[in-house]
């Protein structure tokens, strides 16, 4: 086996590459993450979407709280965007039920923006199965941005 000092640059370059971009492929990128989420103490819904991305890798921290409100104006949630539960995650801020999909791509994208959002609680998201599935869309927004990012039929992806 070569050494790593008989390596060309380019090698060497191909090999971190490679290391480094493995796990990001295999849910290593949501593993490195810590999500908190902000929630009421008595939502199913809420916990629901914790397990959800728990499942898909992340490690979450949740903090139940009754000052919802105070937490979405802080962390600068537009109102129409508003959902049961807001989180945080690598200076981005998650609000609804965002599927870990949506997620994993906006944390590999590094876009310009506040974060995102699924409004409301549409029927067959994360954390809110049951039901026929609605299709909704995951909102990117920010100061300069706001618009679709994602678009989801229950959990999963169109498009």
């Amino acid at each position: 086996m070569a050494s790593y000092s008989s390596l060309s640059r380019r090698s060497a370059l191909l090999l971190v590459t490679g290391f480094v971009a493995l796990p990001a492929t295999i849910g290593g990128a949501a593993e490195a993450q810590v999500i908190t989420v902000h929630k009421d103490p008595n939502c199913g819904c809420c916990s629901g979407w914790v397990q959800h991305l728990r499942q898909a890798g992340f490690t979450v921290t949740t903090i139940d709280t009754a000052e919802l409100d105070a937490v979405k104006t802080r962390l600068g949630v537009p109102t129409d965007l508003a959902a049961c539960h807001t989180a945080q995650v690598a200076g981005y801020v998650v609000e609804g039920h965002v599927p870990a999909l949506a997620l994993t791509r906006l944390l590999g994208e590094k876009p310009d923006a506040t974060g995102l959002a699924v409004p409301g609680m549409p029927i067959g998201s994360p954390g809110m199965e049951g039901g026929t599935p609605e299709e909704y869309d995951v909102v990117l927004f920010g100061p300069a941005v706001r618009g679709p990012y994602m678009r989801f039929l229950g959990g999963k992806p169109l498009g």
